[in-house]
């Protein structure tokens, strides 16, 4: 079992930065792909970035492309998502997720959908006013 915990959540205004973290405990992440997605009132889960085991390649939806970046400190167990220029429309809750059933595995198409993972974290709150 591994228990994914985000942090870093808040309340911002329109063009701040965020930098959210997951740590992962009970098992080592550091072979597997993770990624975060975000759910806003009313809409379904979203794929926001994926990365892969050793840190490269990533991959971003467009929505937040060139804004976000995902990382990974495999030292900490840990994976980041620093969010730039934020907008209101990126207001959502941010969902951490691995995938621990593939290990050294890395595909970007598949890496896209909630069901390639296996783990997820309860979400932090990202507010971003106007």
């Amino acid at each position: 079992q591994v228990q994914l915990v985000e942090s870093g959540g808040g309340l911002v205004q329109a063009g701040d930065s965020l930098r959210l973290s997951c740590a992962a405990s009970g098992r080592t992440v550091s072979t597997y792909t993770m990624g975060w997605f975000r759910q806003a009132p009313g809409k379904e889960r979203e794929f926001v970035a994926a990365i892969n085991w050793s840190g490269l390649p990533t991959n971003y939806a467009d929505s937040v492309k060139g804004r976000f970046t995902i990382s990974r400190d495999n030292t900490k167990n840990t994976v980041y998502l620093q969010m730039n220029s934020l907008k209101p429309e990126d207001t959502a809750v941010y969902y951490c997720a691995a995938d621990m059933s593939r290990s050294y595995y890395y595909n970007e198409r598949i890496y896209t959908q909630t069901s390639a993972y296996d783990y997820w974290g309860r979400g932090t709150q990202v507010t971003v006013s106007s």
